[in-house]
């Protein structure tokens, strides 16, 4: 890489890391008053950011169907971005909370609060929408974000950083907590800042995922893949079914919660013929096993591939299981440790199955498409972690937070608890 080029995102990296310092110091008043403002700044530049948007469109004509899908803007989406700011802002203020206070000995306290991570580096792609619910939970987290988005939404994101920036300033906070990176030299330098960069969190394809995970040293939130289940259990009711599978496969099928494969009970056959009939009037191309194949021959045969495709697109495979263990088995074997979920009426079934399915999301009679930070309750979401560690799930301010801990004494020293006859703790919970 170009060294000076490498010089010039080292520099904006520390411009961000000086800004998360004030922002973090900021009170919630101010990130606030910065959210609101963003927001009323999006529905007054709707049409430019629609128009921006139209012009990305047509320039990516060759993409996908489901990443065009993401592409997109329209007034509906531009809404739910103002009202998505605005319930980030209404959420109580995740800095400073106690998590831990405690008498050590007397006139030594100790107590744990939260604070921000720092600077949070987030890669994207086709998700112009991503840009404005990162940002939000970065500003209201006290965090700066070293945003790069896709190529193919370039001028939809200049446009809505500049009006993450805009917000800011407005509100007297600094502008530089949101910077927008450009190509791919960006990110590659942008991985090796392990010492000015606190978090990576990329969203996107499983191979940008990987490619992240294994090109840096900077912790990594995300998650590869989005293989989902549903198991209609052999006490499954059918109108719940056909409605949630439905759902959770053609409300938006490029999301990375939407369902990917049905298992199903070998006695809830009957079930199965009606959801497929009801997918297949939808327009979804169903790919089953041979058993699935033998009830209903119109369906493609499926391939071992499939069980471990995410197809972000109406197509479903679909397997016959003989019991609740086997479609764990199942799921254990090809899932991706996003979201599954049962559908029975079976409260010992549903309660094995929350007990025992290994995942960031486990559902009982629910969508998969309720994977979402914004439906959880949390303003929005950064993306949704399969990690154990840290975060899982829909991460929303909580996975932007870390915390500190704070003594004050009266001129204590650990001198005086140590030695012969040494003054003992107190260690008493407040």
């Amino acid at each position: 890489m170009n060294v000076q080029w490498d010089q010039q995102i080292r520099a904006r990296a520390r411009q961000a890391r000086s800004a998360s310092r004030l922002l973090a110091a900021s009170p919630a008043g101010g990130r606030n008053q910065a959210l609101g403002r963003t927001a009323e700044l999006l529905l007054e530049r709707a049409g430019a950011v629609l128009q921006a948007n139209a012009e990305d469109c047509a320039r990516a004509a060759d993409l996908s169907p489901a990443a065009a899908s993401r592409l997109k803007l329209d007034p509906v989406k531009l809404g739910e971005m103002a009202r998505g700011l605005t319930a980030v802002a209404a959420l109580a203020d995740p800095l400073g909370r106690v998590r831990l206070h405690r008498l050590l000995d007397d006139d030594l306290e100790l107590t744990q609060v939260t604070c921000p991570l720092g600077v949070l580096g987030v890669v994207f792609e086709a998700r112009p929408d991503a840009l404005v619910q990162i940002g939000s939970l970065a500003i209201k987290s006290g965090n700066a974000a070293l945003l790069k988005g896709g190529r193919e939404a370039a001028r939809t994101n200049e446009l809505l950083a500049e009006i993450l920036r805009q917000g800011l300033a407005g509100a007297g906070l600094p502008e530089d907590a949101i910077q927008l990176l450009g190509g791919r030299e960006d990110v590659e330098a942008l991985l090796a800042m392990d010492d000015l960069v606190d978090l990576l969190i990329p969203r996107g394809s499983s191979a940008l995922v990987r490619h992240i995970q294994a090109h840096t040293r900077i912790p990594v939130l995300g998650h590869a893949e989005g293989i989902c289940h549903i198991y209609l259990d052999a006490r499954a009711d059918p109108a719940k079914a056909v409605a949630v599978v439905r759902d959770a496969k053609l409300q938006y099928p490029a999301a990375c919660n939407a369902v990917e494969t049905l298992l199903v009970h070998r006695d809830a056959d009957g079930v199965l013929a009606l959801v497929a009939e009801d997918l297949r009037a939808g327009g979804v191309e169903l790919r089953g096993c041979p058993r699935a194949c033998g009830l209903l021959p119109w369906m493609l045969p499926a391939t071992e591939a499939d069980w471990d495709t995410e197809y972000g697109e109406p197509i479903l495979s679909v397997r016959i299981v003989d019991s609740l263990d086997q479609a764990i088995a199942h799921i254990h074997a090809h899932g991706s440790g996003h979201t599954e979920a049962i559908l029975t009426e079976d409260p010992e079934a549903a309660e094995r199955f929350l007990a025992e399915v290994d995942a960031a999301g486990v559902y009982h009679n629910a969508s998969t498409r309720f994977a979402d930070g914004y439906r959880y309750g949390f303003g929005a979401e950064v993306g949704i972690s399969t990690s154990r560690i840290h975060a899982r799930g829909p991460v929303g301010l909580d996975g932007l937070l870390s915390s500190k801990y704070l003594l004050r004494g009266a001129g204590h020293r650990v001198a005086d608890y140590t030695g012969a006859e040494p003054r003992s703790f107190l260690h008493r919970d407040l």
